[in-house]
Formats: C-alpha cells, sequence, structure tokens
C-alpha cells in the first residue's frame, strides 16, 4: 500500500461524501477475514491502516501466562518481561506478522471494499432523495415491464409500478413518458426499492395542485377524494375565501382545468362538488347529478342514512353497477341506502303502522291488567262479605 491509497480515500470523500474513517474501518475488518481465508489464522488477529503513509501491519494478539498452552493465543510471562519489564500476568501484546506479499491481498481487498462502500454510498443518496419525494407525484419513463410490474425510471433509479396500481385499459410503453405517485419507499440488502402508483388517490390530489393555483396556494382545499381508476373520480372541494367559488376555479373556464387533469388520466370522468359543514347537504352534493329530495340518518347506527331520490332518478342516483353510490358513500364517509320517493313512502308507513301495532298491544295490556286488578277485588270483597256472614 501506498500514499496513492490515501490520496484515493481523500477523492472518495470529497467527490462521493463517503468518511475515510468509515472505510478504513471497514478495510481493516475485510483485512482480517482475508489473512484469516489464507493464512488460517485471525482470531487474535489485527490491522492497522496508517492514513499519513498508507502502510498496512498485522499484528498477532497475544496473552501474558504463566504457561504456554497456545503458542499462537498466548506468551510466557518469562518472554514477555524480556521484551518489556512492565509486563504482568493477563496482559496483552501485539507482535507484527505482517506477510511479504500481504500488501498485494491488502489492495485487492481494498479495492472491493472501496467499490462496496461506494455501491453503498450511493444506494443511501437514492434513498435520501426519494424517501422526501414520499406521497409527492414525479415524472418517469418507462423502462420495461413483466408479468408482475411495470418498471419506471426516475433518473438514476427504478421504481416499481404492481398491476394494482396501474390504471385499467392503460397500455405502458417503453419511452412512455408517466406521471405517477411515490407511495412507498423501502430499503433492502439489494438498495433501495421505490413503489408508484397511477391509481392512487394521491396522484389525483397532486394533478389538482399542479394544474390549479388556488388548490396550491390553499385559497381553495381538497377535503375528500373518491377514486375507481380509470373510470370515475369525485373530489370535494370548498373555498376559504368566499368570493371564490370553489367548483368553478377547479373546473376551470369552458372547463379546460380539469379537462387537462381528464386528459392525463386518458378519459377518467371527474365530478367537483362543493364540500359542506352540514352533513345532509354534503351528501346531497356527492350524489350529484341525481337530485335528492331528503336524507335521514339513522339514530341507532352511526354515520348511516337513507337517502330519498325522485322515482325516475332512482338509476342515476345509484349508477352504473351502483358506482355513484359507490363514491358518494367514500367520499363522505356514510353508509348511504338509497330509496326512491314511492319506497320511502310504503317504508313510512310500514313503520307507522308497526307504531300503531306496537301501541295498541301496549294498551291491550294496559287493559288486561286492569281487568286482573277488577277480578282481584271482587274476590276480595267476596271474601270480606262472606266473612261477615259468619259472624
Amino acid at each position: 500500500m501506498s500514499k496513492e491509497m490515501v490520496t484515493a480515500l481523500a477523492n472518495l470523500e470529497k467527490e462521493k461524501g463517503i468518511k475515510q474513517s468509515v472505510v478504513i474501518e471497514a478495510l481493516e475488518a475485510a483485512l482480517v477475514s482475508a489473512y484469516k481465508r489464507n493464512y488460517g489464522q485471525a482470531q487474535n488477529v489485527e490491522v492497522e491502516f496508517n492514513e499519513r503513509k498508507g502502510d498496512i501491519h498485522v499484528y498477532a494478539v497475544k496473552k501474558v501466562v504463566e504457561e504456554v498452552e497456545d503458542d499462537q493465543l498466548q506468551v510466557s510471562l518469562a518472554d514477555a518481561l524480556q521484551i518489556n519489564r512492565a509486563y504482568e500476568l493477563d496482559d496483552e501484546i501485539r507482535f507484527e506478522v505482517t506477510p511479504k506479499n500481504f500488501g498485494r491481498i491488502a489492495a485487492q481487498t481494498a479495492k472491493q471494499v472501496i467499490m462496496q462502500r461506494v455501491r453503498e454510498a450511493e444506494r443511501e443518496v437514492i434513498y435520501e432523495k426519494y424517501s422526501q419525494y414520499l406521497d409527492e407525484m414525479v415524472t418517469g419513463e418507462v423502462a420495461r415491464r413483466d408479468n408482475r410490474y411495470v418498471y419506471v425510471d426516475l433518473g438514476g433509479v427504478e421504481a416499481v409500478m404492481s398491476k394494482q396500481d396501474q390504471i385499467p385499459g392503460e397500455q405502458y410503453e417503453p419511452h412512455d413518458h408517466i406521471k405517477v405517485y411515490v407511495t412507498k419507499v423501502e430499503y433492502s440488502g439489494r438498495g433501495p426499492q421505490i413503489f408508484v402508483s397511477r391509481s392512487h388517490e394521491g396522484l389525483l390530489k397532486r394533478l389538482f395542485e399542479q394544474e390549479i393555483p388556488e388548490i396550491y396556494d390553499g385559497t381553495v382545499e381538497i377535503m375528500s377524494v373518491a377514486r375507481e381508476a380509470g373510470d370515475r373520480a369525485k373530489v370535494a372541494v370548498r373555498s376559504n375565501n368566499p368570493d371564490i367559488d370553489a367548483v368553478g376555479t377547479c373546473v376551470g373556464p369552458r372547463g379546460q382545468r380539469i379537462q387537462t387533469i381528464v386528459n392525463e388520466l386518458h378519459g377518467e370522468n371527474m365530478d367537483v362538488i362543493e364540500w359542506e359543514d352540514d352533513d345532509a347537504e354534503f351528501i346531497s352534493n356527492a350524489l350529484n347529478p341525481a337530485e335528492v329530495i331528503d336524507v335521514l340518518f339513522n339514530e341507532e347506527e352511526e354515520n348511516s342514512c337513507i337517502v330519498i331520490v325522485p322515482d325516475y332518478q332512482l338509476s342515476l342516483a345509484i349508477g352504473k353497477r351502483g358506482q355513484n353510490a359507490r363514491l358518494a358513500a367514500k367520499l363522505t364517509n356514510y353508509k348511504i341506502d338509497i330509496k326512491s320517493e314511492t319506497d320511502a313512502a310504503e317504508f313510512v308507513e310500514e313503520d307507522d303502522e308497526e307504531e300503531v301495532v306496537a301501541v295498541a298491544d301496549s294498551a291491550t295490556e294496559v287493559e288486561s291488567s286492569a281487568d286482573e286488578s277488577t277480578v282481584d277485588e271482587n274476590v276480595l270483597e267476596s271474601e270480606s262479605n262472606n266473612d261477615s256472614d259468619e259472624e
């Protein structure tokens, strides 16, 4: 080894940000293993790297004992005293055992250690970089695909997109540039793994922020999102400025803003609705475009309600394959039971009849109790008269 190694370590720290002390520590540990492989002894061996000269020395550490049983691990007290009169029992003495050809082995080992540390450092940099992008939208280039994943090049690192994170019906071809949402960043033995999505609701939020300045600066706020990727989505927004219309701001002049988002998602239908503090109004808005007559809340079950709509709008409120109702329920976090006006009237009548029957049954029980009381009084009166006759 030479001063070239010291220079190389200094450059490594400057260019890659890898501290010399970290590399030297790893190098010394690797050289101990190399010494064991080549010379069959390492359990009491230490390797020391001279940072100033670049020299490497190997030492065998031996314990001072009264009687030597293993000369590779122990040295007698008599021999130790010949080296230095200050040695005592149980002291440890280092003997240099650097082999003549160990420089070549050290050079090869140093190269491997440095390459490994460089790779680890690059992985750590990538991990730190993309950890900051967690829950954010980034643009990548489709690299390739297989039966499990679409691989997206984010610039120096390859992210993976699973099937459930892909938009149904979208085709991803090599060199396509797509916007993706970073859902997870993990660090494993193989380095950082980045997971991205096109179907996540977070991607829709970030697209709104990108296309609508009022959402980015907080003037208009996204309160809730419900999405069935590739088909339809509902976004509830509210304005923090009474002079600004939240829905109109998101839609934009002649629908230009919302159309840009729809185009990015390849035709996914978008409903932008007004968020309301009143749950009944919010639920009514969430079922847009259907008209709502009334919202009845279930007092026995939390976050549950019955929504009454005109007979001719029942199918519109429910939506194709129940999609409109399903998205509205997810958007409002309510269990929604939709009934037509006719069915709701029958439902109310049945409830009224049940109440009438219950009241009637209760009255019958009271009357029956009164009759029993009368009978008891007659019996008592009869018994009293019999007693009087006997007297």
